[in-house]
């Protein structure tokens, strides 16, 4: 029996579970576990007000999704507030506003899980190469980022911008939940963050590594994901994030050396 899928979906999923993973391994290196699934609902403002408005609901993401970012980093520069705590409170902030604007039960499922559109053609290319210039992005501060991550001080020394460094990863951060919201949705866009990340650290010991079996398992468990739930006809979100979990839970039978 032959099973069908839509490409166009199906290739930016992929390529952009690939770039969720790059982006979770740092996440988790900054100790930011949780901001996948915080920064995911940083939007639900957004997709609400341009729902109200009649509006394709990712502007409406991208632009929260952009302020959420610039706070965040003015709120971790400005004072003694870590990422994760500045998160939690703009995150917060976001969900409650969020679930005023959206005011019918259909919508919030929506920008949840997802369903405001198809991927076009032009839709597809132009997240290719959003998706593209963002692991570029990613390939060229690694350095910077880990030299910020765990010695500041040398980092600032050395000539490094740290908050620009950090600013530019929020932002990448930002985009790579965008670019999953319309097909993913708010829910999934976060565990595909984290989870695969996980994985590659449990997995790995060297940082290129980590990168690349962080990026292969988002990729796996959105592929597989797809496939399940055209056979078993499964909502595609949630099957993708148990994928996730099983490559987890197997990941957890290697001992660490």
């Amino acid at each position: 029996m032959l099973y069908t899928f839509e490409i166009y979906p199906l290739l930016l999923a992929l390529t952009t579970a690939g770039l969720a993973g790059v982006v979770g391994s740092f996440a988790l290196m900054k100790r930011m576990s949780l901001a996948g699934d915080v920064m995911s609902h940083v939007a639900l403002p957004g997709l609400a007000i341009a729902v109200l408005f009649r509006v394709h609901p990712l502007w409406g993401g991208a632009a929260a999704l952009l302020l959420g970012s610039l706070l965040i980093w003015q709120i971790e520069r400005r004072t003694t507030v870590m990422s994760d705590s500045a998160i939690g409170v703009v995150f917060a902030a976001a969900l409650a506003l969020g679930a005023l604007l959206l005011q019918t039960q259909e919508e919030l499922i929506d920008a949840l899980f997802g369903g405001f559109s198809t991927v076009t053609l032009s839709g597809l290319i132009l997240g290719l190469l959003a998706i593209g210039l963002a692991l570029i992005i990613m390939y060229r501060l690694r350095g910077h980022l880990l030299l910020g991550l765990f010695s500041p001080e040398l980092a600032h020394s050395s000539g490094v911008r740290v908050d620009r460094v950090n600013l530019i990863y929020f932002l990448v951060f930002s985009l790579t939940i965008l670019l999953g919201l319309q097909f993913l949705g708010a829910i999934l866009v976060g565990a595909l963050i984290i989870v695969p990340a996980a994985v590659g650290r449990q997995l790995t010991h060297t940082l290129g590594n980590f990168l690349i079996v962080s990026a292969l398992a988002g990729m796996i468990s959105v592929g597989l994901g797809f496939f399940l739930s055209a056979v078993y006809h499964l909502a595609l979100g949630p099957t993708i994030v148990v994928v996730a979990s099983v490559l987890f839970g197997l990941s957890l039978f290697k001992k660490k050396e």
